[in-house]
């Protein structure tokens, strides 16, 4: 009978174990994930901010689901001017997945509810960054897809080149 209860007590102690490991790893994975509120303050390229909280604190944005043009490369100069004009100075919300090697937060930038990251790539300025598209969620992966494939009929932005060169590449070319 002592054998059995302290067997009983061994499993349900494991579990209870088990559990907590869970919750622990969810609760990491959330606070991780935490939005930030505040005011862009600077817009660095197409698609990277700093965001200015209320305790004063600066936060490295890079935009989720994009990759816009460097600053050195075709249209680099328009797609900063077309990122600035939609954030600088306004408050908005950042919707963090996480952090990357740079240690910038990875978010999308919401402004009045309406997704910053989808209308850079709407407005031509930036491409659907396709291999990092597992991170989205499914409707972002659509619509961004959606709205890149739109810019290329309309001839928006850098969609008016002949060949646009993916930042991706214009990258791996400067090394």
């Amino acid at each position: 009978m002592i054998s059995a209860n302290i067997n009983t007590w061994r499993n349900l102690n494991q579990r209870i174990k088990s559990a907590s490991a869970a919750l622990l790893v969810v609760f990491s994975i959330q606070c991780g994930a935490a939005n930030i509120e505040g005011k862009v303050i600077k817009v660095a390229d197409g698609d990277t901010v700093t965001v200015l909280d209320a305790d004063n604190k600066q936060h490295r944005v890079r935009l989720t689901g994009i990759d816009a043009p460097e600053r050195h490369q075709a249209y680099g100069g328009e797609s900063t001017k077309s990122l600035r004009d939609l954030v600088y100075l306004k408050k908005v919300t950042v919707e963090s997945s996480g952090t990357d090697r740079y240690r910038r937060i990875l978010g999308k930038i919401l402004l009045d509810g309406s997704d910053v990251n989808l209308e850079q790539v709407k407005r031509g300025f930036a491409w659907h960054y396709k291999h990092y598209e597992k991170d989205q969620t499914l409707e972002d992966r659509l619509n961004y897809a959606d709205a890149e494939v739109w810019a290329r009929q309309q001839r928006l932005g850098l969609w008016i080149l002949e060949s646009p060169v993916p930042p991706w590449e214009y990258r791996k070319d400067q090394r």
